[in-house]
């Protein structure tokens, strides 16, 4: 197939004892924050092109060749494909990407890109997004190739630039340009699910996500006449604009239950022993800590405004005016969001796109749901696995657009009292290093399963 190297008869010489998953995960984990792939969406981060190779080094070790896709200069994502026991079969695909969202060093208690570890945790900017999933996805296949035990199917391994800027130069890049890397996946894993929420009895929910919301980044404009700010100006842009924002920053979308959700809120009732309203879904929300930020988040639309431009001195009205929202709509609902919106707009304000991607969605069911239920409850006999819709975005939506069933899975085993959403592009972002360690036995049972 075009764009691997094969060489399944390929030995590699092991002297001595060889290091676990368990043993290398946390080690990998540090020096992959230490490679700062920081991503302000403009090309002027560092890239991820220095992480790629770290990659692409660990694999090599162990006897797996990949390729290093660069999309522009320094933005690099890596792909390679192990041959499973039966290659006739639809093919498997684990993606995370390499970028972070940028940090400063003085709002942090610790140096974002130091890997330290500390109160039982690593830190450090992608140390929950994805550099995590990135550590287990590494240590589990180095552990596996040198003891050659093969996965049940192919299994092609994605690591990838850009996703935090809606992947354009990472996932939407190969899924146009390079399809054939994907050959005959049909299913597709990544990050932000495979995570736990503590309920009462000491069990806990393992939230694996089914879905995400659509992405609508908007850019609005408004115009109107330029003149002294001392007049009388009825068109005035400023205020054009400065009103539809406020419009669509305090609306409140209708509720709107999607199979995901409604799945997640009725099994979470379940395990707090309330009981589910359809027509008061957020009393659930109240049980589940900071985690509802997120959830909740998955019952409605929603429209945040985030920008404001316009004008260059305080005594001349601006011809135009500019804001920016940050839109996100429901599976199946999308000419709904944007009908509201529209409406809300009104005739003085036109929009386009920052960034436009569609909301993806499948069904809690087949193997390949047994199989990360069944890992889960391998490693946490008190473990109840559960479907959710996430209100992010992630690269599921490239490759939702070759066909492929995505799902988030990337299992942690967290303690109650961390604030598990609140780390993704938070301060003192850290993943607990027995999390870690938790998350390469599933995955490790996971490929075995799959």
């Amino acid at each position: 197939m075009d764009g691997y190297a094969r060489d399944p008869g390929a030995k590699v010489i092991i002297v001595g004892q060889q290091p676990s998953a368990e043993d290398e995960v946390v080690r990998i984990c540090q020096e992959l924050i230490r490679i700062d792939t920081s991503n302000p969406g403009d090309h002027s981060g560092p890239g991820e092109r220095v992480a790629a190779e770290y990659v692409a080094e660990k694999l090599a070790e162990v006897g797996l060749e990949s390729r290093i896709f660069e999309s522009h200069p320094g933005r690099a994502s890596l792909v390679a494909r192990i041959e499973g026991e039966d290659p006739g079969r639809d093919a498997l695909l684990l993606h995370g990407h390499l970028d972070v969202v940028p940090a400063r060093k003085e709002d942090w208690t610790r140096d974002p890109f130091g890997g330290e570890i500390a109160d039982g945790c690593v830190w450090g900017r992608g140390a929950v997004d994805m550099k995590d999933m990135d550590a287990m996805m590494l240590a589990v296949v180095r552990q596996r190739l040198r003891e050659g035990r093969k996965p049940p199917r192919d299994v092609v391994l994605a690591f990838l630039a850009d996703e935090e800027a809606g992947g354009k130069w990472g996932a939407q890049w190969l899924v146009q340009e390079h399809p054939e890397l994907f050959e005959g996946c049909t299913e597709a894993v990544g990050e932000v699910g495979g995570f736990s929420l503590t309920v009462p009895g000491d069990r806990r929910m393992y939230l694996i996500e089914t879905a995400e919301k659509g992405i609508a980044w908007m850019n609005l404009t408004a115009k109107g006449t330029a003149g002294h700010g001392s007049m009388v100006h009825p068109d005035n842009a400023v205020t054009a604009v400065a009103a539809a924002v406020a419009r669509l920053g305090s609306h409140e979308f209708p509720v709107q239950l999607t199979k995901s959700v409604r799945a997640f809120l009725e099994r979470a009732c379940m395990a707090y022993g309330v009981e589910f309203d359809p027509d008061e879904p957020q009393k659930c929300l109240e049980r589940i800590g900071p985690l509802a930020r997120m959830i909740g988040a998955t019952l409605t639309h929603t429209l945040n405004p985030t920008r404001l431009d316009a004008g260059y001195k305080t005594n001349v009205i601006p011809q135009t005016a500019q804001a920016q929202v940050d839109g996100r709509f429901l599976p199946g609902y999308e000419d709904d969001f944007f009908a509201t919106v529209d409406e809300l707009l009104g005739p003085d304000v036109e929009r386009d796109f920052v960034h436009h991607d569609h909301a993806v969605e499948t069904e809690y069911e087949g193997a390949l749901v047994a199989a990360m239920e069944a890992s889960l409850t391998s490693e946490d006999p008190g473990a109840l696995p559960v479907p959710y819709c996430l209100s992010g975005g992630t690269d599921a939506k490239a490759f939702a657009r070759l066909g492929m069933r995505c799902f988030g899975f990337a299992p942690l085993k967290l303690p109650p009292e961390l604030d598990f959403s609140g780390m993704f592009h938070g301060v003192d972002e850290r993943v607990p290093v027995d999390g870690l360690r938790f998350g390469v036995r599933v995955l490790d049972r996971f490929l075995d399963r799959s």
